[in-house]
């Protein structure tokens, strides 16, 4: 009995070893590593909430599918901003604090996006943002744990440049958001716009949601201007799109980065959308050169999860996740439990080539390569038209008239 005691206590001591050293008597699996997402999943901002969060479901389950980042099994815990500020920064609190996340990743305008990097900040955990453009946010204080996947410059530079290069217009009205990164896109279209010798001479500043743009469209009328470039999101651009085609505005083009370049824009506005010109630094069909394969499987497996395909929008969710879990990866290789500080230096030594394109981060943490190419809608489908080493037809003008 004695030795049998003693046998049984050395069975006892070697399990608790085990436990404590992440392993168990049975081979149990490694610990979930936990990664926290903060998008607007209600509210104003839901729809492209969604689709970032449908992207980064995607990204987590392949990894998972392929036995997760050495051995170790990603938890997703997603968490719904409502499209305000101040419960964006209670979840990221919370995913840091209580959960103990490795990581965040997700977000969607900078008014949500901002608050969550700071509290990354303060906690040194890295954070990848999937959409955000406000140059402060990287430029005016140095934060080593923010990272994101888009920045303003990859929108601005294509914009100018086709609107001087192709477009060539004397004068251009600009409508723009009460919302830091859309007023910087307007501040950048005057700056590199004006020098061109193109006057800007309606300039109309609008809250999101705005519920009428007819007076803002009949000084478009009086002013003469050719080209209308709009600053607005998704719905902003349904709603001026109809007016203008409502009045019979005669332009030579109507260029919205934000909202144009979606299928649903299409669907939403049948003929009438004819013409109107997009942005997008991706889309089914329109990829970073090379990437055309990996591209089509990410669109066959979205469809297949999520019964609907997917958006530029959820790639980006999708490409913001992939960033995080390639640096999680390479840390983990590395340290056994990698620090804040370790996820992030593995960031910043990143060199991914995705549909999205090629991400590599400078020491702000802002992409290098980021670059949208201008669509146009052409019979119903999105065609790129600039830059001219990815066009697939040639720019069509005037904007064709609305129906009589």
């Amino acid at each position: 009995m004695r030795r049998g005691g003693q046998y049984g206590g050395w069975v006892v001591f070697l399990a608790v070893v085990l436990v404590l050293a992440g392993g168990s008597p049975g081979g149990a699996e490694a610990p979930e590593l936990a990664l926290g997402e903060i998008n607007p999943l209600t509210g104003a901002l839901a729809k492209h909430g969604t689709e970032i969060h449908q992207g980064i479901v995607l990204a987590v389950a392949e990894v998972n599918a392929r036995g997760g980042l050495n051995g170790r099994r990603v938890k997703l815990l997603s968490r719904d901003d409502q499209s305000r500020p101040e419960i964006a920064l209670n979840q990221a609190q919370d995913l840091i604090t209580r959960e103990r996340v490795a990581g965040l990743v997700g977000g969607y305008v900078d008014t949500l996006v901002g608050p969550i990097s700071e509290m990354a900040a303060k906690h040194q955990v890295p954070y990848v943002a999937s959409a955000s453009l406000q140059t402060a946010l990287t430029r005016k204080r140095h934060n080593p744990y923010f990272f994101r996947v888009s920045t303003l410059e990859g929108i601005l530079g294509p914009v100018c440049r086709f609107v001087g290069e192709v477009l060539r217009p004397r004068q251009v009205a600009l409508f723009y958001m009460a919302t830091p990164g859309s007023q910087e896109f307007a501040e950048g279209v005057e700056a590199r716009l004006g020098p061109q010798g193109v006057r800007i001479p309606v300039k109309e500043k609008f809250r999101p949601g705005a519920p009428d743009f007819s007076m803002a469209l009949l000084k478009v009328r009086l002013s003469g201007a050719e080209v209308l470039i709009s600053g607005g999101f998704y719905p902003d651009n349904l709603l001026l799109v109809r007016q203008l085609r409502e009045q019979r505005l005669t332009l030579k083009a109507v260029l919205a980065p934000w909202g144009a370049a979606y299928p649903s824009f299409i669907e939403e506005l049948g003929h009438l959308s004819e013409g109107v010109l997009g942005t997008c630094a991706w889309n089914p069909g329109i990829t970073w050169p090379g990437t055309e394969k990996d591209s089509e499987a990410f669109v066959q497996a979205f469809e297949a999860r999520f019964q609907q395909t997917p958006t530029t929008t959820a790639m980006h969710g999708y490409a913001s996740a992939r960033v995080l879990l390639a640096a999680l990866e390479r840390a983990l290789a590395r340290h056994p439990a990698p620090t804040g500080a370790q996820v992030a230096e593995e960031l910043r030594a990143l060199d991914l080539t995705l549909p999205l394109g090629r991400v590599r981060f400078d020491a702000h943490g802002d992409p290098l390569d980021y670059e949208h190419v201008v669509v146009q809608i052409q019979q119903g489908r999105l065609v790129p038209v600039f830059p001219p080493a990815r066009a697939k037809a040639a720019v069509m003008v005037p904007l064709p008239a609305g129906p009589k």
